[in-house]
């Protein structure tokens, strides 16, 4: 034989930690709190302005009929909706329910913020510049060139040297050094000795 089950109408609670939103669901009362669902009957959403509160009606009205207990929380969004009058048969089964208004849509709120800035962007980046100055731009002083005097020009590329991308050449490869010989040796060796004849 087959007990009844104390079925409840409650909140299941889902979301982050600060930013909650709410299922209404069928559940069995020994059930947890987010634990398995009989039925999801609707949303709430209490930090929206005004709070989103999205409840099937008919399924409500019929888990009502067969018995299922709201909680106090359930109840009172029950009320704000006008089911629960409906169910008791009272009069404002019309209920309290604000919703929220319609704004533009995306398009038309793109198009309204671009005919205000004529087109284009009003002034350079978004963001805002560091208040400190970097250091590289307070040790240019010495790369400054004096007033009287004009840039130096550029030199091309060495004929060994490429271009690397950013159009700046790359430096040429050193020739190979000469084979040693026994004069080359020589010469080296009375340069390094200094002004002393050898």
């Amino acid at each position: 034989m087959r007990r009844p089950v104390a079925v409840k109408i409650r909140l299941k609670r889902m979301g982050k930690i600060r930013a909650p939103y709410y299922r209404v669901v069928v559940a069995d009362s020994r059930t947890k709190r987010d634990g398995r669902a009989i039925e999801e009957i609707g949303k709430y959403h209490p930090t929206d302005e005004p709070s989103l509160i999205d409840i099937d009606s008919d399924r409500v009205q019929y888990w009502l009929g067969v018995g299922a207990r709201p909680t106090e929380q359930v109840l009172a969004l029950l009320k704000v909706t006008g089911d629960w009058q409906r169910f008791q048969g009272l009069p404002g089964a019309e209920g309290t329910l604000r919703t929220a208004e319609a704004g533009p849509d995306r398009r038309t709120r793109y198009e309204a913020a671009m005919r205000e800035a004529g087109g284009e962007p009003a002034g350079g980046a978004t963001t805002s510049r560091s208040r400190r100055p970097r250091a590289a731009a307070t040790a240019e002083p010495d790369t400054a060139v004096p007033a009287g005097t004009a840039p130096e020009p550029a030199r091309p590329a060495p004929a060994g040297g490429g271009e690397v991308p950013g159009g700046v050449a790359a430096p040429a490869q050193e020739p190979p050094a000469p084979e040693a010989t026994p004069e080359t040796a020589a010469e080296t060796a009375s340069a390094g000795a200094g002004s002393e004849p050898a």
